[in-house]
């Protein structure tokens, strides 16, 4: 038999191979790449309830945040279970699929840990940022703004006297991300309390809603401070028209 007629045998084995996995899949059951989707949020979602229990201290609040994860990728709690079942019994494909998220969650965090160190000097002075003021609309290209961003700092007295609850969040809506999503627009917050400190990261790379969960209380300490910054870091010389709306620090 001639290698080029072996090498296209091969290539039809393979085929017929990739198309009967496919066909065996029931319908209920998400696709790979969904399903690998699914998992990294669900990962960070059950790491955020693991580092911050406080904020998710009862099983009915960690239930209505992992619904919400499952509402951003469309999908039941049914259809994750189904699908998680059925990658299981899979035991090749699913530590395949579990080492490529494990795989982005890593580098996810090597991206944060580099963006809080460029930050730091910026997030953990005081000096440097404004007054407690957050404004509910903003746009770096509007005349008079700083067009990289904006700071703002509350005391433990700002904090008692303008969030009554426990429980309560820092959110804002995002538009006019580019689709490329190479924008390198930053969320950062430092939460002080009694004897720890908290940051929280996050990249503004959609045109989507933002909520940043905080808790006044965490092992029974007091949050004292709360440093916000919202920064852009302008790489490709030019401005992009990105605007922020609904921005607040409140009850959830």
């Amino acid at each position: 038999m001639r290698p080029e007629t072996v090498s296209n045998l091969l290539l039809l084995i393979v085929l017929s191979i990739i198309i009967s996995s496919c066909q065996n899949r029931p319908k209920e059951v998400l696709n790979r790449k969904r399903m690998e989707q699914l998992m990294y949020d669900v990962y960070i979602a059950e790491a955020t309830m693991e580092n911050d229990y406080q904020s998710f201290g009862s099983p009915e609040e960690k239930e209505a945040y992992i619904k919400k994860v499952f509402d951003q990728h469309n999908v039941t709690q049914a259809q994750w279970d189904t699908s998680l079942s059925w990658y299981s019994d899979r035991i090749d494909l699913y530590l395949k699929m579990n080492d490529s998220v494990k795989t982005r969650l890593k580098r996810a965090q090597t991206d944060i840990d580099s963006k809080m160190g460029q930050l730091s000097i910026q997030v953990v002075e005081p000096e440097i940022y404004s007054a407690s003021y957050i404004p509910r609309i903003y746009a770096f290209k509007s005349p008079g703004t700083q067009k990289n961003g904006f700071r703002f700092k509350l005391d433990s007295t700002e904090i008692s006297r303008d969030i009554p609850d426990n429980l309560f969040s820092f959110n804002l809506n995002a538009i006019g991300i580019p689709p490329s999503g190479n924008t390198n627009l930053t969320l950062a917050l430092t939460l002080v309390y009694s004897d720890t400190t908290i940051y929280r990261v996050q990249s503004i790379d959609e045109n989507r809603n933002y909520g940043t969960p905080i808790s006044k209380y965490v092992n029974n300490n007091a949050l004292t401070q709360i440093f916000g910054f919202v920064h852009l870091e302008n790489l490709q010389g030019y401005t992009p028209n990105i605007q922020l709306y609904d921005i607040y620090l409140g009850s959830q």
